[in-house]
């Protein structure tokens, strides 16, 4: 059996994908009930303005302002829709991924005010503002209530990337869109207002401040500088986890007290790019890293899990895939605040050693796959 993809639109014209495992246990045939809702019509596009001190552009959604927060399991808005519950997905489901009701980025792709290209938005200037074109996604990972990808089947789990890659691929190659970014947040501590198990999709119409960075330190090290950062990482102790394909490792100066890279062994620039092979490792694997974060303590850990991506048009070649989870949990009842010296200038202070970080998650996963 094959993981198979049905397409449809919700009632206000959003795009909605059904995802059915290879192992489905859903009802034969690829009709799904349609969306019947009388919703308004889509919010309109927001705007970014330039920062003139930094650069970046900083996008301003208003319509944001009204997301549903933790609702009770009878009105989760990413449930299969029923009499009660006039949810966003109509039927029943095993992976579900939507265009966002509130997106940060969209619904329009083309504007006239619209970035003009990579040289438009790296050029520096005061009071700058652009449309935010883009797209914004909703990955859902299950119909359940709750959980989170660590907690699906490893069937589930492949399901989701196979979902990753085909959404990488499309909105790769919508126009305007610079990048692609594939995350999961998790937990209330980092601002989750819906506790059902799902991640997001963004497609900025810029290359990201963070991938910009990194830019630069490919340009200063060289071509080859994520072989020889996977190659230094295996080579000593911050290895948590090893494939044939991946390895998970805390980095030499990580941030956060809670923090996770994981490197394809090969240069592949984006989901798109992974083998059924890649796949089918990273499944189990990934799954098994994030039950023994979840192991660490007593209750789930609170976590971003970040899978960047090369742009679109630009270093395919040099920007390899990679996931950083991170969590500010630094004890059982304790969180790290990014307070004056983070927030303001951007300089981490850690509070524990990235070796210790990496013999503390080792147990987790240890314990997690006891």
């Amino acid at each position: 059996m094959t993981i198979r993809f049905h397409s449809s639109t919700l009632a206000d014209g959003r795009e909605l994908i059904y995802v059915d495992d290879a192992d489905t246990t859903l009802p034969p045939g690829s009709e799904r009930r349609l969306d019947e809702r009388a919703l308004d019509p889509r919010p309109a596009t927001a705007s970014m303005r330039q920062d003139v001190l930094t650069g970046d552009w900083i996008s301003h959604a208003a319509n944001r302002q009204n997301r549903a927060f933790m609702p009770p399991p009878d009105q989760d808005p990413l449930a299969p829709q029923t009499a009660a519950n006039p949810s966003e997905i109509p039927d029943l489901y095993d992976v579900a991924v939507f265009e966002n009701r509130s997106p940060s980025f969209g619904p329009a792709l083309v504007d006239d005010n619209a970035p003009s290209g990579l040289d438009d938005l790296t050029s520096i200037g005061f009071e700058r503002s652009r449309t935010s074109v883009g797209r914004c996604e909703v990955v859902c990972f299950s119909p359940d209530h709750e959980g989170s990808f660590g907690s699906q089947t490893v069937s589930r789990a492949r399901t989701v990337i196979e979902a990753w890659a085909q959404r990488t691929e499309a909105l790769s190659a919508m126009p305007g869109i610079e990048q692609v970014f594939v995350f999961e947040n998790r937990g209330e501590q980092i601002g989750v207002t819906l506790p059902h198990p799902h991640g997001q999709i963004y497609a900025y119409p810029y290359v990201t401040p963070r991938t910009t960075a990194l830019l630069r330190s490919i340009d200063a090290v060289g071509p080859h500088f994520f072989g020889e950062l996977l190659e230094r990482e295996r080579g000593g102790s911050r290895v948590v986890l090893e494939g044939q394909h991946f390895t998970a490792f805390v980095p030499f100066a990580a941030r956060w007290p809670i923090e996770v890279h994981l490197l394809p062994h090969r240069h592949v620039a984006d989901f798109a790019g992974l083998t059924n092979d890649e796949k089918d490792e990273l499944a189990p694997l990934y799954r098994r890293l994030l039950r023994g974060i979840d192991a660490l303590y007593d209750t789930p850990t609170p976590y971003i899990a970040a899978w960047h991506q090369a742009p679109v048009h630009v270093a395919r070649d040099s920007v390899r895939l990679m996931l950083q989870i991170t969590s500010p949990r630094r004890a059982a009842d304790k969180l790290k605040f990014l307070a004056g010296s983070e927030t303001a200038m951007g300089a981490f202070i850690g509070d524990v050693t990235p070796e210790a970080q990496a013999e503390f998650i080792r147990e987790g996963i240890t314990a997690a796959h006891d």
